[in-house]
């Protein structure tokens, strides 16, 4: 007997279980399922509404219609909010209409109102709880695209984005490569838009670059990055970029620009950041963009300084003048600390704005 009460615990959470992981699939089944059982709970609610109606404050039809909000689609969630709706004003008007009961009723069908609404407007076609994690995961994939491999010694990498809102969708994006431990490749990019609302886009862009990444050329790999957004076929499918290719082992590089804000070269011996000559068109703008890349060799204590023009663009001051503001902030920080922290301390200094900012500081160290 104690064996057979044993196992009833375990069926019920093997089924618990099992509904949860249907419901994640959004799957009609699955939302019949639990608007079966928002409907059965409205209904027991009425029943003893019917019979002690002090039993049922009008709160637990709140209840009902939030549970409705987080967990089911668009029309499963009106059928539930009218019969909420309704149960609610029946087992009111059967206790006594009076003006307290009255407002509840008018708050409550407001409430519904508001709750299809919004319901409706979720361009996912999820409940709220599943449209959320969706959400996160597309954070969390943007963000893992900003990881630089393990460089090997005496190589050094280092990072910093921040969104224009803090909310983590940002605009600007990294991918990067690393292959036989020798050749590097990065491409920082400051697709057009501002915060959550350019997220989606930046990470169907990065998915294509990591996907071309290494296995074209810099120019080829701009170009058909630039093909790429053409076919989108919207005004705003456009974004700067930069692309880095380094031989670790010899310290040659190649830079290619399109639109990007120039790069940064630190020399130790002059103590200075001189500006990379690399230039180009925007990618996404035209079918044939101009590309003018640049070469050149980091030898040891030097560095160079990739970022977006979110971090040198201001109200009241222009590009040469943001981009000498840069230079001086980045020499100071370098000749106090070190390459060591050098992005974070970048951002830092940047006034608060509505664009995304991105800094990537790679160096060679001579110690």
């Amino acid at each position: 007997m104690s064996t057979a009460l044993g196992t009833v615990p375990r069926r019920v959470a093997t089924h618990v279980h099992a509904r949860v992981e249907g419901w994640r699939t959004g799957s009609r089944e699955s939302q019949a399922y639990v608007l079966g059982v928002l409907l059965g709970a409205s209904a027991v609610s009425l029943g003893a509404s019917w019979v002690a109606y002090d039993l049922v404050p009008p709160t637990v039809w709140f209840v009902w219609l939030l549970l409705g909000v987080l967990l089911l689609r668009t029309l499963p969630l009106a059928l539930l909010s009218v019969v909420v709706l309704l149960a609610a004003g029946a087992a009111t008007v059967r206790d006594g209409l009076d003006g307290p009961a009255v407002a509840a009723l008018v708050t409550l069908a407001l409430s519904v109102g508001l709750a299809v609404f919004q319901s409706s407007r979720q361009r996912s076609g999820l409940p709220v709880a599943l449209s959320e994690p969706m959400l996160a995961q597309l954070r969390d994939r943007l963000q893992r695209q900003g990881v630089v491999p393990a460089l090997p010694e005496p190589w050094h990498s280092q990072s910093a984005m921040l969104s224009a809102h803090g909310t983590g969708y940002a605009g600007d994006f990294l991918v990067a490569d690393l292959r036989d431990d020798r050749h590097l490749e990065m491409v920082l990019v400051d697709v057009c838009g501002k915060g959550a609302s350019v997220g989606p886009q930046a990470l169907q862009f990065a998915g294509a670059l990591g996907g071309l990444l290494g296995a074209l050329p810099p120019d080829a790999l701009m170009r058909a990055a630039n093909a790429f957004l053409l076919r989108q076929e919207s005004d705003e499918s456009f974004a700067t970029a930069v692309h880095v290719r380094v031989d670790l082992d010899t310290g040659d590089y190649t830079i290619t620009s399109a639109g990007h804000p120039p790069v940064l070269h630190w020399h130790p011996v002059r103590g200075a950041w001189d500006v990379d000559n690399a230039r180009g068109t925007a990618l996404g703008v035209v079918p044939d963009p101009e590309l003018t890349a640049s070469e050149g060799r980091l030898g040891p204590g030097e560095a160079l300084m990739f970022y977006t023009d979110g971090v040198i663009e201001t109200r009241g001051r222009d590009l040469d003048d943001g981009l000498a503001w840069l230079r001086g902030v980045a020499r100071s920080a370098v000749l106090a600390h070190g390459f060591p922290g050098v992005a974070r301390a970048v951002l830092r200094r940047v006034p608060r704005g509505k664009d995304d900012r991105a800094v990537l500081v790679l160096d060679l160290r001579d110690d």
